[in-house]
């Protein structure tokens, strides 16, 4: 039997499984390190978003994100 991983949406905790290296659903993954000129310098900081809440987020940008197929 696979060992089935899960991570979790950090904006609405929704659990994502993972299955064969795969999420399986649509997943964001951020991943920053703040450097000198940030009040966060020498930090890591990690996220997940589900898709959901990726949309949501979008919504309030002053700038949309820019949008191109790639297959």
């Amino acid at each position: 039997m696979k060992e089935q991983k899960l991570i979790r949406c950090n904006g609405c905790g929704k659990t994502i499984a993972i299955e064969d290296d795969m999420y399986r659903e649509g997943v964001l993954l951020v991943r920053q390190e703040w450097g000198y000129f940030s009040e966060k310098d020498g930090e890591r900081h990690s996220f997940c978003l589900c898709e959901a809440c990726y949309d949501k987020i979008i919504q309030n940008f002053a700038i949309p994100v820019e949008i191109e197929e790639y297959l």
